[in-house]
C-alpha cells in the first residue's frame, strides 16, 4: 500500500490515477489546494495536514504503508517571497513530522516532489543534476532543504529517497476528469486558455528582448501524466531495490518559448489571443531547461507527449 500526500491536488491525482492501476493507494491530503472530486475513487482518501503526527501514526498503523510519495508543498514563488514562514512550516516543518513518523513505523521508501527552483538562475542552457544549487526564493530553498534532510535520513536512518526536480507540469489527463485548477491560476498555458475561453481579456507577455530565437522566455514543459509515470519508475526502483538515493532531473530537453506556446494554443483552439507586451520580470531567466539524460538512462523514462498534445489534453479539460 502506498500513501500519496497531496494527492488530490493538480500531480499528485494524477500520480493516483496511474498508481491505483497497480497499488493500494491512501491519499492524505488537507484539500487547501486540492479538490477530493479529483481523487481517483479507487483510493482511500483521509481529509488531515501533512503535519499531523495523530493522524500519520494512525495512518501507519491502520495501512501496512511501503512507500510515501510527497506533493503535499506549497509551491507558489510569489507567495513564499511574501510569507515565508508559511512555507517552512509546511514544506519543511511538516514534511520533518512525516519523517518522523516514518522512521518510528518502519516505512523505509520516499518519493520526494521537488523542483528544478533548486538551482535558481543557472549559467548554463541546459541544466543537469550536476549544477550548482543555488536556490533565490524561499520556495526553493525549503525544496533544497527536505532534499537535504532526506540524506541525512538516509545516512542515519537506513532510510531510501529519490527526489524527481521538474518545472513546468502542464496538461491534462487523457480521460478528461482531471486536470490543472489553480486559485489564483498563475500557469502560462492555462492562463492562454482562459484568455481563449473569454476568462480572461488578454494575455500578458513579461519580455521580449531575452537572449532567444524570439526574445521571449524559453521554458520546460511536461505533461503531467509524464510526470506521474516518472514518479512510479521511481517507485518501481526503490521497491525493487535497483536505484536509491538518487536525484533526477525531468525535462524535455528543448524548451519552449513564451511566443511558441502561445501559437501553439492559437492553432489547437483555432482563436486568436489578444496579446499586451510588457516589461521584463525581476529574475526571469532567459531559459530554463532541465536535461532528462540521467532519468533516461537510469529509469527508463521518456516523455510521450509533445507540447501540442499537451495543450489539446489541457484544451479538452478547460472546455469542460
Amino acid at each position: 500500500m502506498i500513501l500519496v500526500v497531496g494527492g488530490a491536488g493538480y500531480v499528485g491525482s494524477h500520480l493516483v490515477k496511474e498508481l491505483v492501476t497497480e497499488e493500494d493507494v491512501v491519499v492524505l491530503d488537507n484539500l487547501s489546494t486540492g479538490f477530493e472530486h479529483l481523487i481517483d475513487s479507487q483510493a482511500t482518501f483521509i481529509k488531515g495536514n501533512l503535519g499531523d503526527r495523530d493522524i500519520l501514526n494512525k495512518i501507519f498503523t491502520e495501512y501496512p504503508i511501503k512507500a510515501v510519495m510527497h506533493f503535499a508543498a506549497n509551491s507558489l514563488v510569489g507567495e513564499s517571497v511574501t510569507n515565508p514562514y508559511k512555507y517552512y512550516e509546511n514544506n519543511v516543518g511538516a514534511t520533518l513530522t512525516l519523517l518522523k513518523a516514518m522512521v518510528d513505523h518502519n516505512v523505509k521508501n520516499f518519493i520526494f516532489s521537488s523542483t528544478a527552483a533548486t538551482y535558481g538562475i543557472p549559467h548554463v542552457d541546459l541544466i543537469d543534476e550536476t549544477q550548482p544549487n543555488n536556490p533565490i526564493n524561499p520556495y526553493g530553498k525549503t525544496k533544497l532543504m527536505v532534499e537535504q534532510i532526506l540524506a541525512d535520513f538516509a545516512s542515519a536512518y537506513q532510510m531510501n529517497y529519490i527526489v524527481l526536480r521538474y518545472f513546468n507540469v502542464a496538461g491534462a489527463h487523457q480521460s478528461g476528469t482531471i486536470g490543472e485548477s489553480h486559485d489564483p491560476e498563475t500557469h502560462l498555458i492555462p492562463i492562454i486558455l482562459q484568455h481563449l475561453l473569454g476568462q480572461r481579456e488578454q494575455i500578458s507577455v513579461f519580455g521580449t528582448d531575452y537572449d532567444t530565437p524570439d526574445g521571449t522566455c524559453i521554458r520546460d514543459y511536461i505533461h503531467a501524466t509524464d510526470l506521474a509515470k516518472a514518479h512510479i519508475l521511481a517507485l518501481h526502483a526503490l521497491l525493487n531495490d535497483t536505484q536509491k538515493n538518487k536525484i533526477y532531473n525531468l525535462g524535455n530537453g528543448n524548451g519552449f518559448s513564451v511566443r511558441e506556446v502561445i501559437e501553439t494554443c492559437e492553432k489547437v483552439t483555432n482563436k486568436k489571443a489578444k496579446i499586451e507586451f510588457v516589461e521584463r520580470r525581476e529574475g526571469d531567466p532567459a531559459k530554463l531547461v532541465a536535461s532528462s539524460d540521467k532519468v533516461q538512462a537510469e529509469l527508463g523514462w521518456t516523455p510521450q507527449f509533445n507540447l501540442t498534445q499537451i495543450i489539446e489534453s489541457a484544451w479538452n479539460w478547460h472546455n469542460k
